[in-house]
């Protein structure tokens, strides 16, 4: 829509995860090289928590775009809540056969592992919006880890979910499996100056030569958005917009204050947001 105006090749502001517009401010670095670590050190676990918004998924889909080949990977972003159904989205994460009883499913997905480790690969599941599992299912998933046997790491599992997780992991009860979490990092919002930079990059990345909003703009999106990457772009993608249908070249402070109330008026902001 505002694209041609802009001189911009492509929308610099989509909520959907693109691994090609990353910010490698310094926690996504950090939180991505421990997502790194965690797979070139043969992780039993590795745990990436962050608020919604943050960018975890975004840093999952560059993750599997640079995965070497030989790696078996398994996705769940839908988690399973109950007990009885988490064997089966594994096994179907992996694209193998789902049908038949606990105890066959558990033998199959054995065999699965350790026809992959004969092959020479890695079998690495992730499981997105990880905060939803179950205590119970959380065990469940250590017990399955338990195939690894003496030096051979024969599945490797990576949690990504929201700031529950992280406290889920502290109960008692989950002890046992916060000793296997080997590699670990809480990725944080995006400061003041950050959020600056994140902005601009985001508008250079697709094209624009020159500084579509203004520094006065940036910092109130900063202080609405609370420094979270998805909450900058709706706040930014509408702004443009507003510019936009004004013929406005810049993004100004008034432009924005009026895309924070309405945004607060449809509750994509809470009222504490507001920017006076």
């Amino acid at each position: 829509m505002y694209e041609a105006f802009y001189g911009l090749q492509e929308k610099p502001f989509s909520i959907l995860p693109d691994p090609e517009l990353i910010y490698w401010g310094r926690n996504h670095r950090m939180a991505f090289a421990m997502l790194e670590f965690g797979v070139l050190n043969n992780a039993g676990f590795t745990v990436i928590t962050g608020e919604i918004g943050s960018g975890k998924t975004t840093l999952l889909r560059y993750l599997l775009k640079r995965l070497d080949p030989k790696i078996a990977v398994g996705v769940i972003s839908n988690t399973p809540r109950g007990t009885d159904g988490l064997l089966r989205w594994v096994m179907m994460a992996f694209n193998q056969p789902f049908e038949g009883t606990y105890a066959a499913l558990f033998m199959r997905f054995q065999q699965f592992l350790l026809d992959e480790h004969s092959k020479g690969r890695h079998v690495i599941l992730i499981v997105d919006e990880a905060q939803n599992l179950s205590i119970e299912v959380l065990e469940e998933l250590r017990m399955l880890s338990n195939v690894n046997v003496d030096k051979y790491q024969f599945l490797q599992v990576i949690l990504v979910g929201q700031p529950e997780l992280k406290e889920m992991l502290r109960m008692p009860q989950l002890y046992q499996f916060a000793q296997r979490v080997s590699s670990d990092f809480h990725l944080k919002a995006l400061t003041s100056d950050e959020v600056a930079q994140y902005i601009d990059y985001r508008l250079s990345a697709v094209g624009a030569r020159d500084q579509l909003f203004s520094d006065e703009a940036c910092k109130l999106i900063a202080a609405a958005s609370r420094g979270i990457p998805r909450t900058i772009n709706i706040l930014c993608d509408t702004a443009l917009v507003y510019s936009f249908a004004s013929g406005m070249q810049t993004v100004t402070a008034e432009i924005v204050k009026q895309v924070i109330e309405n945004k607060e008026e449809f509750g994509v902001l809470p009222l504490a947001a507001s920017i006076t």
